[in-house]
């Protein structure tokens, strides 16, 4: 039996990512993904604006309520998804848990500025029974997967050495590619400021930082997102390179072979292996392996203690700052 579905913010990720692309290529938003997979159905949205709410009735044929208690009144979800600005993530989760025990709860990352209240919202999902998930949507990517599967296996030899480019802060966006990077490279064992860089809003700054994880140690740089967006990972082992380019939609791997020319020396191949990216697909993807977790099943999907792993560790990064 299908599971039922309320989304709670109608923004870019609840719903405008994809809504003017064709849905058989592009799935970004949680609207989307979740009318598209075949175990679960969407009972209802909510959101402040009525345009929004509009849009919604419309493209999906779900009622949207302008608060949470009225659609509460009239559903009882399987599944909850944490939408809205961060700074509303744990109010929403409280008010959530009071009324109704959904199975899950799928929250936007990061799960709060505030690493306390993060620490809170994780415990209060554990004591009543509700699997939290956070929404680092490149742990679920095919592409990603398989990166992690060449490292465990020792294909891509560890330690790592690697440069990570992010913008927008490093709690805000930042913290995807940090969280993909202790998907791959385990949890963080230490970090030092490199360079303290500007303020990002009011909760977030822009540091450049050398962290060390448990298989490598990786620089994070960051760029300006007011002149051009760049998201790339770059891993050298002594076995090749991984290049995680274009937020992800391209991975690519060369492996080392001998100088035709010179002997003796050896390089990165010319030949490149294309390792095959859902990121078209991205929040489908994340759906999916929610679905794995409700039967039962092995899954990448980024839990709530994992969310809060990446949190207290860039935390202790901006305490330096």
């Amino acid at each position: 039996m299908s599971k039922g579905v309320i989304i709670i913010g109608l923004g870019q990720i609840g719903m405008g990512y994809d809504l003017h692309l064709d849905p058989a290529l592009h799935v970004y938003s949680h609207a989307r993904a979740f009318s598209q997979h075949p175990e679960f159905r969407l009972l209802a949205a909510v959101d402040l604006g009525g345009h929004s709410r509009n849009v919604f009735i419309q493209t999906y044929q779900a009622p949207a309520y302008s608060n949470l208690d009225a659609a509460l009144s009239q559903h009882q979800p399987d599944v909850v998804v944490i939408a809205t600005p961060t700074q509303f993530h744990s109010e929403i989760l409280y008010e959530i848990l009071e009324n109704i025990r959904p199975m899950v709860i799928l929250c936007e990352k990061p799960l709060s500025y505030i690493l306390d209240d993060a620490r809170k919202m994780v415990q209060k999902c554990r004591d009543k029974g509700v699997l939290l998930c956070v929404n680092y949507m490149r742990r679920s990517d095919p592409g990603a997967i398989e990166v992690k599967g060449m490292i465990d296996s020792g294909m891509i030899q560890t330690p790592v050495k690697g440069v990570s480019w992010y913008s927008k802060g490093l709690i805000h966006n930042g913290s995807h590619f940090f969280n993909l990077l202790e998907f791959w490279l385990g949890s963080m064992k230490s970090s030092d400021l490199i360079e303290r860089g500007r303020k990002w809003g009011e909760d977030d700054y822009e540091p450049d930082v050398r962290v060390k994880f448990e298989r490598g140690t990786v620089i994070f740089l960051a760029a300006w997102e007011e002149n051009f967006s760049h998201y790339a990972v770059e891993l050298l082992s002594t076995s090749g390179r991984i290049r995680y380019e274009q937020e992800g939609s391209m991975i690519q791997w060369q492996h080392i072979e001998d100088n035709s020319v010179f002997k003796g020396y050896r390089g990165l191949s010319l030949q490149v292996d294309e390792i095959n990216s859902g990121m078209s697909f991205s929040q489908l993807n994340v759906v999916e392996q929610l679905a794995k977790v409700l039967n039962g099943k092995e899954a990448n999907i980024c839990s709530g203690k994992e969310a809060l792993e990446t949190l207290s560790s860039i935390q202790t990064i901006i305490e330096k700052i």
